[in-house]
């Protein structure tokens, strides 16, 4: 003889089977989803970011990081010479300020060493325009960090007389964490030191 217990015991167990079938799906879908996410994660490290030949990053395309170590140290090194020593008066704060995002406490105790000297007073006083005009780094990416040396040319213009000097700096790079835009190439200078700066003949006219 039936009896609507019995269905209802019917309707509890089709329940518990489409509960149970439901967890199970979610289960499986969820540990699929971490292994594919872990994979990609995984071949992600060491493919990042496309370097362009003047060193510029465009971070939607991926190609090998290790590859572009030496292009991407370079465009480090130029871009923070660039901001650091490339100054006049309507631009000095904004370089430098985008020249610490690219180094260390070493960099802002340069910085600081500069301003105590007077050195960004002088340029505002006398509107100066000091600009780099040749650059070349040395690198030695053998082993973390990576150490450099610096040689560049810059002008300072007093208005009708241009002064000449030669600069050296040395330093070392680590890898960091990519700060778009202040640090697009995951790079950051420590140790960083002016070891020599000399005058210039003034080229003949």
């Amino acid at each position: 003889m039936k009896t609507p217990y019995m269905h209802i015991y019917r309707v509890l167990r089709l329940n518990r089977f489409v509960v149970l079938t439901v967890i199970f799906i979610s289960f499986g879908s969820s540990v699929i989803s971490l292994v594919q996410v872990r994979k990609a994660y995984r071949e992600l490290l060491d493919k990042a970011f496309v370097v362009n030949g003047d060193g510029s990053v465009v971070p939607l395309s991926l190609v090998n990081q290790r590859e572009n170590l030496e292009v991407e140290a370079r465009a480090h090194l130029d871009l923070f010479h660039r901001y650091f020593f490339d100054l006049n008066t309507s631009n000095y704060e904004s370089s430098l300020e985008k020249a610490l995002w690219l180094g260390n406490s070493s960099v802002d105790e340069v910085y600081r060493q500069k301003k105590a000297d007077g050195v960004y007073n002088r340029l505002l006083q006398y509107s100066l325009v000091q600009k780099v005009t040749d650059l070349h780094s040395e690198l030695d990416l053998s082993k973390s960090p990576f150490k450099f040396r610096t040689t560049l040319h810059f002008e300072i213009n007093r208005g009708s007389i241009t002064d000449r000097y030669e600069l050296v700096t040395t330093g070392k790079l680590i890898r960091v964490d990519r700060n778009f835009p202040n640090n697009p190439h995951g790079l950051l200078i420590i140790d960083f030191f002016e070891n020599s700066l000399k005058k210039l003949p003034n080229e003949n006219k």
